[in-house]
């Protein structure tokens, strides 16, 4: 299929697809970080109350690190079956996942109603949203990425990452909403319950626009060329791990200070403005709700300007500006002023969207089209374990220790020269036409015979 084909037969349906794929990570994206702020909120009151608060939310968030374990067995599985059979159909699958354990939490007993089953169910079924989401984001960046075209691919691709702060958005939304209207016991009592079980409503509508879009053109043309090889298809994971292993360790760098911020500076943030500095829950909630609203509208800006500037010159301004600003940030909350507060996650997370923009575009443009599900995924997901998993528990045992923010600055800091020295190893990936990069041995057209992809 000729460049130009494919840009008429993918143009109206384009709008539809990126739709498609920014509601349904928004409403994964929602059901994951909804974990995260109820582990940070209430989550050791219920199902570690035995323990003192600060030791009751440690535990909780070790649940809640659990859940990246299974991130990377989700990559693995939804990337080598989203490589042999299609985007789409992977998609639907992490979705009813997603929601099925999301739901299934809201009506989960309490410690004090089964003792210890209770926290045990409650790491299980987080284990099925980390295996879910694992599969979610590359199936869903891919999708977008194989129908846009190459001149104004960050943009496009950046839509779909909008669904992390649009999820975020919209959890911590609807628990300010529960915390504002409910005293704390009531609260506590059922009302955190409720954004757990709105996740079943959210994932019929999610269902009902995700089946409606069609598969990705590159996906079916690299399947159709597929069949008609005589040689055997090596696994897509051979595939990445033989000719794709340096793109790996790019991406699994890249994502470090990407990860580690975001959860810092969006999760561990309500835990330290509560216990530390003494805001009100709904204060701190209401303060990641309105950055969370900017950051959403950020994004797909930052992904256009990596279409015009490069890939790596984005990503590189928002590592070292989140290094930079974590020393800021816990200086600013200590501060005890709202306004403080706001300023302290709305910049953060506006370093974040700087490296987060453009990374839907970046990864997909590393890997070919009949290992890209699994690539992406892998390079994605796999850093998760070490980067966004441990990022609240470490962050929360180093204030448990030593009493000052200061050391999980460090912290952030050491992450975000991981990745600048990760995105500075990589290759610049603007203007890179995915059709080119299948892996085939074709002539004159610019690809590599090798399976990896060529240089713009």
């Amino acid at each position: 299929m000729s460049t130009s084909a494919r840009g008429t037969e993918t143009s109206s349906s384009l709008p539809r697809v990126v739709a498609a794929s920014l509601i349904g990570t928004t409403i994964e994206w929602y059901d994951y970080f909804l974990y995260g702020t109820a582990a940070a909120l209430v989550f050791g009151k219920l199902f570690f109350p035995h323990s003192d608060p600060l030791t009751g939310t440690l535990l909780s968030f070790l649940t809640y690190a659990i859940g990246f374990a299974a991130r990377p067995l989700g990559a693995l599985v939804f990337g080598h079956f989203g490589d042999r059979v299609g985007r789409k159909k992977l998609l639907v699958v992490s979705l009813l996942l997603m929601g099925g354990s999301t739901t299934a939490i809201g009506l989960l007993p309490t410690y004090d109603s089964i003792g210890v089953a209770a926290p045990v169910l409650l790491t299980v079924l987080r284990l099925v949203q980390g295996f879910a989401l694992g599969g979610e984001w590359g199936g869903a960046v891919l999708l977008v990425s194989e129908h846009g075209d190459q001149r104004r691919r960050g943009f496009w691709a950046s839509w779909p990452q909008g669904g992390a702060p649009a999820g975020n958005l919209l959890a911590a939304g609807v628990l300010s909403l529960m915390t504002a209207v409910q005293s704390d016991a009531a609260f506590l009592a059922w009302g955190w319950r409720v954004p757990f079980l709105l996740s079943a409503v959210l994932v019929v509508v999610g269902m009902w626009i995700r089946l409606a879009v069609d598969e990705s053109p590159l996906f079916k043309q690299a399947l159709a060329a597929q069949r008609t090889r005589k040689t055997p298809e090596r696994p897509p994971l051979v595939e990445v791990l033989r000719d794709h292993w340096r793109e790996v360790l790019v991406a699994m760098g890249a994502r470090m200070a990407e990860n580690i911020s975001y959860y810092v500076m969006t999760t561990f943030v309500l835990t330290y403005a509560v216990t530390h500095a003494h805001f009100s829950k709904q204060t701190a909630l209401n303060a990641v709700l309105i950055a969370s609203a900017i950051q959403f509208a950020l994004i797909p800006l930052f992904g256009a300007l990596s279409d015009r500037v490069g890939r790596k010159p984005v990503y590189l301004v928002g590592a070292v500006g989140v290094g930079a600003w974590a020393f800021v940030f816990f200086g600013l909350v200590d501060t005890r002023s709202f306004g403080s507060l706001l300023a302290a996650v709305t910049v953060g997370l506006v370093f974040h969207s700087a490296m987060y923009a453009p990374q839907a575009a970046f990864f997909s443009e590393l890997f070919a089209t009949r290992m890209r599900y699994s690539g992406a995924s892998i390079g994605a997901q796999f850093s998760s374990v070490a980067a966004g998993a441990p990022a609240p528990l470490i962050a929360t045992a180093l204030l448990k220790d030593y009493g000052s923010a200061t050391p999980i600055a460090v912290y952030v800091a050491a992450a975000a020269a991981i990745t600048v020295l990760a995105v500075l190893c990589g290759r610049e990936t603007r203007g890179q036409d995915l059709a080119e990069v299948t892996g085939e041995e074709t002539q004159g057209s610019g690809a590599a015979t090798d399976g990896r992809p060529a240089v713009a």
